[in-house]
């Protein structure tokens, strides 16, 4: 076995139409070059969705394949180079999981030296520890595969990516700004309708209607404050005659009287809001409640919960596996490194176009998405008796998508990264992790080996 371990996952390369384009085609390449160079004991592994084949909906079986390679030759030669210095382990995740229902794909992905391990699983030997890599579609009710290596059998996921992702790549194209094909990169699958929502705005409305509406969303929370001045002023509670004064905005001109109509016009609107308000509240709480039911409403609070069942179903294989020194696992999306003592929970991430939701700075436009890339891996190696993860992120900078009003309206702060660039799992004893986390029951996944 190696020394060193790379890991990357959901990469997601491939797919109908404009799914095919990889941004990242160019950083990637470079990465593997810089693994082909290296004079390391190393072995680079790809913890499941290299591949996108669920997002192939006119294709089945090795056809995938085939397109893959025509349309990414310069990457697959790269593989095979790199493959030649360093072993490539790919493990199928649920994007590409009919690699485990073809023989023939260990066949196809050997020639350009990728081993697919037709396993949920690995476990790789880390100095004197072990490491536990998964992709973690099995912790996802919603992506979690029924029988692994059955390409027939597939999760509910898989259903909704082949009638919205797919479809998206087939009519991306159509729109303006070739927007649609994203739609695989935006997460938490319940910001979807309010991502196509400001889409729709930005890029696909009419300019006449967009520009139009502009004053009334810009001044809309004025009109409420002018409201709620107004009505201060007539019950007596505010001794000011500015609200209720209509002279005021004579004194502006043609300023004042467009800046009075487009109050009078939002305070129409505000009654009508009003008057809808009891029902949609009652009608948007049922809905609500079904869209939790069946997974589907995840916010910053469900994403943690999300976090904390990767966490339980790792304490689930460190409780098993007393020499297992980390968990890791992609899927999600979002990259992490979790100390539980002196071992640590590892999230992937990926290497997709990444969205970053922010609201405006003024009125009630719609919130927006600003584009960027975390092209991101990890490095573990042991020294002495010590585990050392190292982080890295491949600059890449974001293309210029944004629309002068959008960048008008939001400020940016380029996020933080969410992993050190350096963690040291330090020898400690067996009984911190225990003191450190609370026991956890739970039922695990299927296909869950309980040691390694």
């Amino acid at each position: 076995m190696a020394e060193v371990y790379y890991f990357i996952s959901d990469l997601h390369i491939g797919g109908d139409e404009e799914l095919q384009e990889c941004a990242f085609e160019p950083e990637l390449i470079e990465f593997l070059q810089t693994l082909e160079a290296t004079d390391e004991d190393a072995e680079l592994i790809i913890n499941g969705d290299l591949f996108g084949l669920w997002e192939f909906t006119e294709l089945q079986g090795m056809a995938k394949l085939d397109s893959l390679e025509a349309h990414h030759g310069d990457l697959f030669e790269q593989f095979r180079r790199t493959g030649e210095h360093v072993p490539i382990t790919l493990i199928p995740g649920n994007h590409d999981a009919e690699l485990a229902g073809y023989p023939e794909y260990v066949e196809r992905l050997a020639e350009y030296n990728i081993d697919l391990q037709n396993e949920l699983r690995l476990v790789r030997p880390v100095g004197s520890k072990k490491l536990w890599i998964e992709h973690g579609m099995q912790e996802d009710p919603n992506n979690r595969l029924p029988q692994f290596g059955n390409p027939f059998a597939n999760p509910l996921g898989y259903f909704v990516n082949r009638h919205i992702t797919g479809k998206a790549g087939q009519l991306s194209r159509r729109g303006r700004y070739n927007w649609l094909r994203d739609i695989q990169s935006v997460t938490p699958m319940a910001d979807i309708p309010y991502w196509m929502i400001s889409n729709y705005y930005y890029r696909e409305m009419s300019p006449f209607l967009r520009y139009a509406s502009v004053p009334f969303l810009l001044l809309f929370n004025v009109t409420l404050l002018w409201l709620a001045g107004a009505t201060l002023e007539r019950v007596g509670i505010l001794n000011t005659n500015v609200f209720t004064n209509l002279d005021v905005f004579r004194e502006f001109g043609i300023v004042g009287d467009v800046f009075y109509v487009v109050v009078l016009i939002n305070l129409v609107v505000m009654g009508l809001l009003i008057a809808l308000a009891i029902p949609a509240f009652f009608l948007g709480r049922d809905v609500k409640q079904t869209l939790r039911r069946f997974g589907l409403l995840s916010t910053e609070r469900a994403a943690r919960e999300e976090d904390e069942h990767y966490r339980d179903a790792a304490l689930d294989v460190f409780a098993s596996n007393p020499d297992v020194v980390a968990f890791i696992y992609g899927h999600t999306h979002r990259p992490s490194l979790k100390r539980l003592g002196n071992r640590a929970v590892i999230n992937t991430g990926t290497w997709l176009k990444q969205f970053t939701r922010i609201s405006t700075r003024f009125g009630v436009l719609p919130p927006v998405y600003r584009p960027s890339y975390c092209l991101n891996y990890f490095r573990i190696t042991a020294d002495e008796n010590r585990i050392v993860v190292d982080y890295d992120v491949i600059e890449k900078e974001a293309p210029s998508e944004l629309t002068p009003l959008q960048r008008f309206l939001v400020r940016w702060k380029h996020p933080e990264r969410a992993v050190p660039p350096r963690t040291v799992l330090e020898p400690e004893e067996p009984r911190t992790l225990a003191e450190e986390t609370p026991p956890v029951s739970r039922q695990p996944g299927p296909g869950r080996r309980p040691e390694a």
